[in-house]
């Protein structure tokens, strides 16, 4: 299941306030979701935001891929530097590969094949023989 991290609207006509949602991608925009991560009002001034950064950055982890507008208003809030910061952690934690030369073997000679008898093919039955055949039956 792929999960990302948009915007549901809600509100009146003409006065739009959103959902910062965790959702499966196969459902509508103001469908089903799995967890509401916060909030974005654009009619205030400043817009006013607000977002769980807890269960989002588990959200992200998990694989979640935000959308352009998210990622925006992540980034606004400082969220997405966070992620960054804790993946480039985690990846310099992991320990590296270490590449160990195996022996080197020396292939096994081929040994040539064996010659087979080339099959003889029938040679096709005229149809003068074939209706003989069948007539002599």
């Amino acid at each position: 299941m792929a999960v990302k991290i948009r915007l549901k609207r809600m509100g009146a006509k003409k006065s739009p306030f959103y959902r910062i949602v965790a959702a499966d991608s196969r459902m509508p925009r103001d469908g089903r979701f799995i967890e509401q991560l916060g909030t974005y009002d654009p009619r205030q001034t400043p817009a006013v935001i607000t977002i769980k950064e807890e269960e989002t950055l588990r959200w992200l982890n998990n694989g979640a891929q935000p959308s352009d507008t998210v990622r925006n208003l992540l980034s606004e809030k400082g969220i997405m530097t966070t992620f960054a910061k804790a993946k480039d952690a985690a990846e310099a934690a992991k320990p590296k590969k270490e590449k160990t030369l195996k022996a080197t073997k020396k292939p096994a000679a081929k040994k040539p094949a064996a010659k087979k008898p080339a099959a003889k093919k029938a040679a096709p039955k005229k149809v003068e023989e074939a209706v003989e055949e069948t007539a002599g039956e």
